[in-house]
């Protein structure tokens, strides 16, 4: 697979050529659907500074198709003006319209209601998913096809799906390839690629002809090893004649350099351009510890803010930028080895890269992995290091492609450009060695300071180079103007005036329901499902599968909120008579994550399953165990659940027995203490059961013989519990969904002007206004146990949830910060402003607006 081309684009081993112009890439995440149209242009304009010659965007596909069948590709949806607006900018794209995107956003942009179909299973060669996708490349494919490089356009590749080798596909290659034969039936003919998250080449690509690998790499910056690691890839990839493609990975520039002397001939960092995820758009859970919610304020520390901010790493930006554009063919043509010859004072690669360049010259990678000045010693020659920095050093170098007389022998400053003398970038002393008719010339440049560059001319017999050294900040953009690091805003603005509005929060229409819907069957895909129904005799509830923020009250009394992703959760009733829950949607699972039943792909909000709990009994004893051989005899013993005894920790013990159910009943088997995952069989079917979730559900006539394997570890387990269940039933439902809502929020009302603070009631709801300063501005909430809802513009901007113990973590950026752009500020804000129980009173304290630029 060598010759992946189009007329104007080709994906060879120097990697994607535009135009026959054969150049390293640097390439910037910035997403169309995380910013207002009205920054699009500037956002653009402020990439292309930085010298990145290239973008990554991806098309949601549940952004465009709002609900079943209503595409919008207007306004802010319009992905075609913005793929113009780039190419306008000089920006090459590499786009990717899935079908799954992952990107933090909600379900992965997989449309929630796909999992209402019977039958369906996503991301797999099944016919009803790859049809619901063939809807979606309908709509897709023929904007990136119209709009590619050979074309006019901007777009030189197209990904498509998107770190696949997390997922169970069962035939990857059936799948990629239904996708390829689409892309490609709609004129698709520049390079196809795929990305792997986790180094699978196949399971990303399914090793499907005509899809190129490309790799996510999110190392630890400090890591020592990574370089092995990038080279190994760039061997397998290189041995088939294609180009090393990191498609995602860490913003920092260390790192970056890193990964261009290992190899990599596409550096594509995520997220270099923030942005902010407008209405209810977030996802949940994807990292570390199961759940948490995805912030409003979608930020990476990227070098450009949500907000637009120039932020101190993009110098770095225009100076690898300009290195890359200097060194252009040789270095993309470059072949990697481990580098030797090397040694720091301070903490480095473990195994150094050395790029041999395409025509003479080698390009070495030295890290400075810790936070300390160092020196390192590079073939004999002292450099200085910055504090985490990768010095790239030049050996060897010709400069008659140049136009320039004799070699550079050694350069521990970036080369950024050699037009009529040798321009270099560093931020501490530096080593210049040049090689003329005269002989060998080295100049020792101290640490040049900001606007002071330091120009030195250099003599070897007729030969003369004259030679700056810039501060990385003076590094000026690719046309010539100098690079801008945002100056500190001013300080933030106190909003305490506010008029509580006569406004309704519901429209009260409810339809009825046996047992209560998943959101998504009540046409609620983001927004707010409101249920109620009797609990008359309960004494206990069981709540199966409700996600994401679930609010309660018996009878009127407001319960502490829940958000557990689908995981049971036990609700004494205490003599209540009325039950209420309110479920909103804060985002679908963006990455499958099987150890709570919310985070698995394709999983369904709403209140889920509501049982009252009938009766209850101990099930931890009489267990007969299996110890395999940890254990010699027969009969078998029988001991507690997790009761077995021995010295072989960690080998497998099935435990077994029968479980008092009468074969009509629905049952809950609750395991206590649970601290490692068990595989639970039930009439011969298995399934793995998480400590996150510790609880099995059996229907009618199920449970009665069951087996739990696990893993031998000498500690309690805990108990086992059956929960005898009966069906709350004859549900009253309110839908509300995203559109509701946003038409609640534009209604004009009556209301009376207050003064923040603003105490509620837990449970208690209202919407106020805020006048807010005009321009864009960065809100940001003070008070506790309130969730805050911000409307302007006709759009959601955004939630915030103010020290709650019951509030789940955050991920992603600020989670207390939101933006309200100038295009979009009207002169004041909406907010619906939610109480919630068990802490203090709800009190929104205060508002702030600190300006931003736009």
């Amino acid at each position: 697979m060598t010759d992946l081309s189009t007329a104007t684009v080709r994906l060879g081993r120097s990697g994607l050529v535009l135009d026959d112009r054969e150049e390293t890439l640097l390439c910037a995440s910035l997403f169309y659907f995380r910013l207002p149209r009205e920054v699009w242009e500037a956002r653009l304009a402020q990439v292309r500074a930085t010298g990145y010659r290239a973008i990554d965007v991806y098309l949601p596909w549940n952004f465009h198709e709002t609900a079943p069948g209503a595409w919008d590709f207007e306004g802010r949806r319009d992905v075609g003006a913005f793929l113009d607006l780039a190419h306008a900018a000089g920006l090459a794209v590499i786009a990717r319209p899935g079908p799954y995107i992952c990107s933090e956003w909600d379900g992965g942009a997989l449309p929630s209601w796909l999992a209402l179909e019977d039958g369906l299973q996503l991301r797999q060669a099944e016919p009803k998913f790859l049809a619901q996708v063939g809807r979606w490349f309908d709509q897709a494919m023929p904007i990136l096809a119209e709009r590619q490089w050979g074309r006019g356009g901007s777009v030189v590749a197209v990904q498509l799906e998107n770190e696949l080798d997390f997922f169970d596909t069962h035939d990857r290659h059936a799948y990629l390839t239904a996708l390829r034969d689409m892309a490609l039936g709609h004129g698709i003919d520049v390079p196809l690629v795929a990305c792997a998250g986790q180094g699978d080449l196949i399971g990303a690509t399914g090793g499907v002809e005509g899809i190129a690998p490309a790799f996510n790499f999110y190392p630890d910056d400090r890591s020592p090893f990574v370089e092995a690691e990038v080279r190994r890839y760039a061997d397998l990839v290189g041995a088939e004649g294609l180009p090393l493609l990191v498609t995602e990975t860490n913003r920092a520039h260390t790192t970056l350099r890193r990964l261009m002397a290992s190899g990599a001939t596409l550096l594509a960092p995520y997220l270099q351009a923030s942005g902010y995820d407008f209405g209810y758009t977030p996802s949940t859970g994807n990292w570390g510890d199961p759940g948490g919610f995805m912030t409003h304020d979608y930020d990476f520390g990227g070098y450009l803010s949500p907000v637009g901010e120039a932020r101190a790493e993009s110098a770095e930006a225009r100076v690898l930028a300009a290195l890359a554009r200097t060194l252009g063919p040789a270095l993309a043509r470059a072949t990697t080895v481990e580098a030797h010859g090397i040694s720091a004072d301070v903490p480095t690669s473990a195994s150094p890269s050395q790029l041999v360049l395409d025509g003479g010259g080698t390009l070495t990678g030295v890290p400075n992995l810790g936070d300390e000045p160092g020196t390192a010693t590079v073939d004999g020659v002292s450099i200085a290091l910055a504090p985490f920095s990768c010095a790239l050093v030049l050996r060897d170098l010709p400069l008659g492609g140049y136009g320039l007389p004799g070699t550079l022998k050694f350069a521990s400053a970036d080369l950024v450009g050699a037009d009529g003398g040798l321009e270099f970038a560093s931020r501490v002393p530096s080593t210049i060695v040049l090689e003329g008719a005269g002989g060998v010339q080295a100049v020792e440049v101290d640490a040049p300071q900001r606007g002071g560059s330091v120009v030195t001319e250099v003599a070897s017999g007729r030969d003369r180079w004259t030679v700056v050294v810039h501060h990385p900040e003076d590094v000026a953009a690719p046309d010539g103007t100098p690079g801008v690091i945002s100056p500190a805003l001013p300080e933030p603005e106190s909003l305490t005036a506010a008029t509580r509005l006569d406004l309704e929060t519901r429209a009260g229409e409810t339809t009825a329901h046996e047992l209560p819907p998943t959101s998504e069957a009540v046409g609620v895909y983001r927004g707010r499902t409101h249920y109620a129904a009797s609990v008359a005799g309960a004494t206990e509830l069981l709540i199966e599968g409700a996600g994401d923020i679930v609010d309660l009250a018996l009878d009127g009394t407001a319960l502490p909120s829940f958000a557990r992703f689908g995981a049971t959760v036990r609700v004494p009733v205490d003599g209540a008579s009325r039950l209420e829950a309110t479920v909103e949607t804060w985002g679908h699972a963006n990455f499958d994550d099987s150890r709570l039943p919310g985070l698995a792909i394709g999983s369904l909000r709403g209140l889920g399953r509501v049982w009252s709990i009938a009766s209850s009994e101990d099930v931890a004893s009489l267990w007969t165990v299996d110890g395999g051989a940890q254990w010699a005899g027969d009969p078998a013993p029988v001991r507690t659940l997790a009761g077995w005894s021995s010295t072989r920790i960690g080998r497998p013990a099935t435990y077994r027995r029968a479980l008092p159910v009468d074969g009509t009943s629905h049952y809950a088997l609750h395991l206590a203490g649970l601290q490692t995952p068990v595989e639970i069989t039930v009439d011969g079917e298995s399934s793995i059961v998480s400590p996150n979730n510790p609880w099995v559900h059996f229907g009618p006539d199920e449970g009665r013989e069951v087996a739990i394997t696990m893993a031998h570890w000498p500690v309690d387990g805990g108990g086992a519990t059956l929960l005898r269940l009966e069906a709350v039933r004859d549900w009253q439902v309110e839908a509300q969904a995203d559109h509701a809502l946003l038409a609640l929020s534009a209604k004009d009302s009556t209301g009376t002007v207050i003064e923040l603070p603003l105490e509620l009631e837990a449970g208690e709801e209202v919407w106020l206004d805020v006048p807010v300063p005009a321009g864009g501005r960065s809100l940001r909430f003070e008070g506790g146990q309130v969730r805050v809802s911000a409307f302007a513009n006709g759009e959601l901007l955004g939630r915030v949830w103010l020290d709650d113990a019951a509030r789940p973590k955050f991920t992603g950026g600020d989670p207390g910060r939101l933006w309200i752009p100038g295009s979009w500020n009207t002169g004041a804000v909406r907010l619906l402003v939610h109480g919630t129980a068990g802490g203090d009173r709800p009190r929104l304290a205060r508002v702030t607006a600190a300006a931003s630029p736009e």
